[in-house]
């Protein structure tokens, strides 16, 4: 069974999917209005340059549950995930006052640009906030659109519609965690299973198993898998947020910080040389480069790497205990999912 991480087929079907679905958008939309191409073009080119992460787990959970291969629903399935990240990802920027995102203006920013260029009446930044809900609301209109060519049974159908839900839940979790004036690393991870677990890996893995006909069983066995994967996933992230090379993860150095995300790199940091200091710092422009120096001088740094290796290890028993056939489909893409760069 070769391996969903290596599979230029699936990633070509997954491409060919979307660009099918945004060419009947665009005919339909742009008969509304031609102004209306502009939401089009920048849900496009958002998604364009994406890991396609979750598209390869569904894809995953599809074979081990026995789909075949080629098959154009599960195809369909790994589309509506883009279709889900991208909404999801548009309206974090908008939340978090990112400026870029895979080195390019968010789309926040892009459309608050051309508000500017263009001499618009009124706020410059609002119209680019609203804009952005509205590109944010259609990609998620379109997640439930393609994922129906999938021809979702009752199950699977249930399983899309739990993602979506947690990952608002999660979203509001991390919302709420910035109102609070402590630090905390239990709080930090249980966003993160919400908000990146279970939507990067588990659900994915349990849409494409259910699709492909997969039992209860197989699902449970995958969640062992996914929710230890998609936390160190999310650590990872964190410490590329803070650590990483801007010309790989295309946000400038630093940018989590500035941002004043509440990761659990913070807060380990936190425990360390004391909460009121770190959240002095965080979310200003000015603490960036003291408070980076911290995380490493600290040992937080060091601490979020070995519970990456821990959760790791976790997953991969979790993963030999499926069976013999979940070795080639799985373990590559624990490696895609956690050595990466961006």
């Amino acid at each position: 069974m070769n391996s969903p991480a290596a599979d230029s087929t699936f990633r070509t079907a997954v491409a060919r999917q979307l660009d099918s679905f945004v060419g009947e958008q665009r005919r339909l939309l742009t008969d509304l209005d031609p102004a209306v191409g502009d939401l089009v073009d920048a849900a496009v080119d958002f998604t364009a340059g994406g890991k396609l992460l979750r598209p390869t787990f569904c894809h995953a959970g599809w074979l081990l549950a026995g789909g075949a291969p080629s098959d154009e629903r599960i195809a369909a399935a790994g589309a509506a995930f883009e279709w889900l990240q991208g909404s999801a990802l548009v309206h974090d920027d908008l939340m978090d006052g990112s400026d870029t995102r895979r080195g390019r203006p968010s789309v926040h920013r892009d459309f608050e640009a051309r508000h500017v260029a263009a001499g618009g009446h009124g706020e410059a930044h609002e119209y680019g906030a609203r804009v952005a809900i509205l590109v944010g609301d259609l990609m998620l209109s379109w997640a439930d659109e393609q994922l129906r060519r999938a021809e979702p049974d009752a199950r699977a159908a249930r399983l899309w519609d739990a993602c979506k839900s947690e990952v608002v839940s999660g979203q509001f979790l991390d919302v709420l965690a910035q109102t609070r004036d402590r630090l905390d690393v239990a709080s930090a991870m249980h966003v993160i299973r919400f908000k990146s677990a279970k939507y990067t890996i588990e659900r994915p893995l349990h849409v494409g198993a259910a699709l492909a006909g997969g039992d209860d069983d197989l699902l449970g066995r995958l969640t062992e898998v996914a929710l230890p994967l998609g936390e160190a996933f999310q650590l990872r992230d964190d410490v590329l947020g803070v650590f990483g090379d801007p010309a790989d993860t295309g946000k400038p150095i630093g940018d989590d910080l500035r941002e004043g995300k509440r990761t659990v790199l913070v807060a380990r940091t936190a425990d360390a040389v004391g909460h009121e200091r770190v959240l002095a710092l965080l979310g200003t422009q000015e603490g960036v480069a003291e408070l980076h120096d911290l995380i490493e001088s600290s040992g937080a740094l060091e601490q979020v790497e070995a519970d990456i290796d821990r959760l790791v290890e976790q997953s991969l028993r979790a993963i030999a205990r499926i069976g013999p056939s979940a070795g080639p489909v799985l373990e590559p893409l624990v490696d895609a999912a956690i050595r990466r760069v961006r």
